[in-house]
């Protein structure tokens, strides 16, 4: 486990994008926290480290969106998905080309990977986050082993 404050809004982004550089197609990270406590504003980061050159926004009406960069890249948010069992075909995603970041994993749960990032964001005030990393896997421990560094 891994935690760190960040206390901009470009410091939160710049954290996204040094995690980009770390995973690997087929990674999956998930962000836990409250409405506004900087999910999409992470996610903005981990787009750019991956060459997204569109602009990120959080997919809540249509559960994913994807973009072109490097590699491809889905970003979802399942809060629409609450007390659903439906599977939308998130095997395809997880286990695919791609970098895949789940906002409001708690509600899929079932259909997360075994090996994942979980990415859980609080806020302190209303710029400052901490933001912890949890990984499950080894490739994860690994990357939350670089971001200390």
């Amino acid at each position: 486990m891994y935690e760190i404050t960040t206390n901009t809004e470009d410091t939160t982004i710049h954290l996204g994008e040094n995690l980009a550089m770390l995973l690997n197609p087929g990674d999956v990270v998930t962000l836990e926290g409250d409405l506004g406590t900087g999910k999409t504003t992470f996610t903005k980061g981990i787009a750019a480290g991956l060459g997204v050159k569109r602009n990120v926004s959080s997919p809540t009406f249509t559960i994913i969106k994807e973009y072109e960069g490097e590699i491809p890249f889905y970003h979802m948010d399942v809060y629409r998905l609450e007390n659903s069992e439906e599977d939308i075909g998130f095997d395809e995603y997880f286990n695919g080309e791609g970098i895949t970041v789940v906002e409001w994993p708690q509600f899929i749960g079932s259909f997360l990977p075994e090996k994942y990032l979980e990415v859980k964001l609080t806020a302190i005030d209303e710029k400052s986050r901490k933001i912890t990393f949890i990984p499950h896997g080894s490739h994860f421990e690994w990357v939350v082993e670089q971001l200390k560094s």
